[in-house]
């Protein structure tokens, strides 16, 4: 790769809508380290939080920095809109990261680098790419002398990768005055493109934009057994009692439960590509669809993935007990039927505690096509990309959507990104090499100034 720093043209480019401007914030939020390691280590967001409050200020905007707890910091905003009676709008993003180990990496991960046509390194997607749309695009109203038809709030937060304790909820919760008059939001996890064939064989993108997301159950199980030699026969085994319940977990095949989002998601690929999916054979279709599928593939069920395990301390002792954390996701509206079948599949010699639990997220029924702001943000993607096709969208995953939902405030996933036929997008979520490019960037400017000044 051949690295070159952003060039002038690109930079005064922002005059007109921020254009030139994300990359450059991208890449100097990257460079700021917000490692969130979930368990109290890390930097935290101080730093980071102190630099978006800088260009908030510097574009007339002003800006509280509140802590939550040493070095936990968040920032919130409110600009004045055109009619303050109208209700406002809250565009939300997370500045903590999670970890990356240079090793694995073609560039350093908090290098920032722009190379290749790209911005790379840990958050380049998930989400200091997004918060350096936004950024963008409200500095550059400054510029131009415009202002929002509403009051636009933005929230810049802490520890969305961890439990949002020190973020969201905090501002939620301890800080629900800054939030006065605010019905819906945006924030991360949709809007962005995925290329396929439309009904004549010509290419469309469908842009999923998220309606709900998948309610979050971390669990730290445990296993109580006998202590004893380990050349003893060990019939009251901590570690295999552990293992045993791991493997039904593992190994158990959710059944498919459509929601009315997914269906709605699946009408929507339908009507896009001029096909027909097959309810009936949901997994096929998945896989047939390629990249398309990926938008249904992990919100057809609930999953239960065991991610950490601890036992023992000496090879010749057996333990006394071992533990395990699990990763556990349900669809809206099966939360119950989740926590009864994890509970059947551990056995009574197993026991489960929360880490983390969030209910699952829905804007609502009104939300997807035919809705007012759907059909803004779907107007404001069709604007600068003719092949735009926006479906309604159910996160696989959390945000800190769910946080805002308990203060009213019904948050759609929309970070607009035109991305590459051939870019693995999902791959770079938490994953090695992460990069975003800096042409989708500026595309996402120009969404978002458009649905923002538009509604």
């Amino acid at each position: 790769m051949t690295g070159h720093d952003i060039t002038a043209d690109q930079v005064s480019a922002d005059q007109v809508t921020g254009t030139g401007d994300a990359a450059r914030i991208c890449s100097e939020l990257i460079r700021i380290d917000t490692t969130n390691h979930g368990d109290g280590r890390g930097p935290g967001e101080r730093k980071a939080a102190e630099y978006v409050a800088g260009l908030l200020d510097g574009a007339g905007i002003d800006p509280v920095v509140l802590e939550s707890a040493p070095g936990r910091s968040n920032v919130v905003a409110r600009i004045a809109g055109a009619d303050p009676g109208r209700e406002a709008l809250l565009v939300h993003g997370h500045l903590d990261v999670v970890p990356a180990d240079p090793a694995d990496w073609a560039v350093h991960p908090l290098s920032g680098a722009v190379e290749d046509g790209y911005v790379w390194g840990r958050g380049a997607v998930d989400m200091k790419g997004t918060c350096a749309m936004t950024l963008a695009t409200v500095r550059s109203w400054a510029r131009r002398g415009v202002r929002p038809p509403r009051d636009v709030v933005l929230a810049f937060t802490a520890d969305e990768e961890a439990t949002g304790e020190y973020g969201a909820y905090f501002l939620a919760r301890e800080h629900r005055d800054l939030f006065d008059g605010c019905t819906e939001g945006i924030s991360e996890s949709g809007g962005f493109s995925v290329t396929a064939s439309g009904p004549d064989g010509a290419p469309v993108r469908l842009y999923p934009v998220a309606t709900g997301e998948r309610g979050i159950a971390w669990m730290r199980l445990t296993a109580l057994g006998a202590a004893g030699h380990g050349s003893r026969y060990g019939a009251d085994n901590a570690v295999a009692e552990l293992c045993h319940a791991l493997s039904r977990l593992a190994s158990y095949r959710w059944p498919v439960r459509l929601t009315p989002a997914v269906r709605a998601l699946l009408d929507g690929v339908a009507k896009a590509l001029g096909t027909t999916v097959d309810h009936d054979r949901l997994d096929a279709e998945a896989e047939r669809l390629g990249q398309v599928g990926e938008l249904f593939a992990d919100v057809l069920r609930n999953s239960a993935n065991p991610t950490m395990l601890e036992a023992g301390y000496k090879v010749n002792v057996i333990p006394g007990a071992a533990t395990a954390q699990v990763d556990g996701r349900f669809l809206p509206g099966f939360r119950e039927e989740f926590l009864e079948s994890v509970d059947r599949l551990l056995g009574p010699r197993v026991t489960r505690e929360f880490v983390n639990f969030e209910d699952a997220a829905d804007v609502g029924p009104d939300a997807g096509p035919g809705s007012t702001t759907f059909e803004a943000l779907g107007a404001a993607l069709v604007a600068e990309d003719p092949l735009a096709r926006p479906v309604p969208y159910v996160m696989g995953g959390g945000t800190d959507a769910k946080a805002f939902a308990e203060i009213g405030v019904r948050s759609y996933g929309f970070a607009p990104l035109l991305l590459p036929p051939d870019l693995d997008y999902w791959g770079l979520f938490h994953g090695i090499d992460e990069r975003v490019p800096v042409a989708a960037l500026d595309f996402g400017v120009r969404v978002l100034d458009r649905f923002l000044l538009g509604t």
